[in-house]
């Protein structure tokens, strides 16, 4: 039985004396500083030397400064910086500060999983991973709230590495909704297996591929956008509140049969066998040797793929149609 920690759980007054550093301010690294704050903890935000962020930071009421002087100042660490900065930000501007007695932490364990961050023994090193993009995090925690998280303790020098952890968790509102025990190995693997096979790289190939057999077969490139993309957040929804079985329950017969009866042949055992080869690549560092390769290569193949995928007709179609739709939060296309 898996074991999740609760508010009553968690004691707040072992870091109130403490001074956080958040590394990195964006969509994480803000939520976690500024639920903090209103938590009443002391809170710096450390950012390279003319990052963008900085005002942003500084206009939400934090105290900005580099790096290496939060790294110096702080009890806790915390890296939300992208997984890709981590290591060389760690190495210049961290490692020289890590002694005995500081907690350094993650929200994902990538860099300690594959051993790109190598912290001495003598320091804590924790994960709280909140299951939630950062402006979530920060919405539900404004409203009372909060999401779920994941709590892993990778090194325990001081003997209190899961009772500071769980207090960060409940600064941030974690333990409002329940972190749940892991480990670095299991939160990695199955963070990176969830994104590659089913909420985004599964997702958006299902999704593209349905579109284009819609327009290769003569429907016109609106329907299909608003059949297999923009239909998909009511079901998503569904999903969220009640399962798989309230999703079932709320659509109608026609189309409960045609899950029953159509989606296994879509989603079949040949596609299971890919989603066991990516689950082995992700244990075995395939994919994490290949990501860290492409770089320090200059991502020139990722550029391209983002590219590539930029100009897909379902995007250019989709623009249209959501500057049409006054209901929706203006986003930056």
């Amino acid at each position: 039985m898996a074991t999740i920690f609760y508010d009553q759980d968690a004691d707040l007054s072992l870091i109130q004396d403490k001074t956080i550093g958040i590394i990195g301010y964006g969509s994480q690294g803000h939520a976690h500083a500024l639920n903090l704050k209103d938590s009443g903890l002391n809170v710096l935000v450390g950012l390279y030397e003319g990052s963008k962020s900085k005002a942003k930071a500084e206009a939400a009421g934090l105290t900005v400064k580099t790096v290496a002087e939060v790294a110096e100042a702080a009890d806790i660490i915390m890296i939300v910086a992208p997984d890709t900065s981590q290591r060389d930000i760690y190495r210049e501007s961290i490692q020289p500060f890590m002694k005995a007695g500081k907690t350094l932490m993650f929200a994902h364990g990538f860099n300690i999983h594959y051993e790109q961050i190598k912290p001495p023994p003598e320091v804590d090193v924790t994960m709280i991973a909140p299951k939630a993009p950062g402006h979530r995090m920060r919405e539900v925690y404004t409203d009372g709230s909060g999401v779920p998280g994941l709590l892993a303790i990778h090194q325990d020098a001081s003997g209190q590495a899961q009772a500071i952890a769980l207090a960060y968790g409940k600064g941030v509102g974690c333990t409002r909704a329940g972190v749940l025990a892991t480990t670095f190995k299991e939160e990695t693997e199955t963070d990176l297996f969830g994104e590659q096979v089913a909420l985004c790289g599964g997702i958006t190939s299902l999704i593209k591929n349905a579109f284009e057999v819609l327009v290769e077969a003569g429907y016109q490139p609106e329907s299909a956008y608003f059949e297999v993309l923009h239909e998909m957040k009511l079901i998503v929804d569904l999903f969220y509140e009640g399962g798989l079985g309230y999703m079932r329950y709320s659509i109608s017969d026609t189309a409960e049969y045609g899950d029953y009866s159509r989606g296994p042949r879509i989603v079949d055992e040949r596609t299971k066998d890919e989603m066991r080869k990516i689950l082995t690549e992700i244990q075995d560092g395939t994919f994490a040797r290949e990501w860290i390769a492409e770089n320090d290569e200059g991502r020139k193949r990722f550029t391209q793929m983002r590219k590539d995928e930029a100009e897909h007709p379902i995007e250019a179609v989709g623009r249209d149609l959501r500057g049409m739709m006054g209901f929706l939060k203006k986003r930056e296309d």
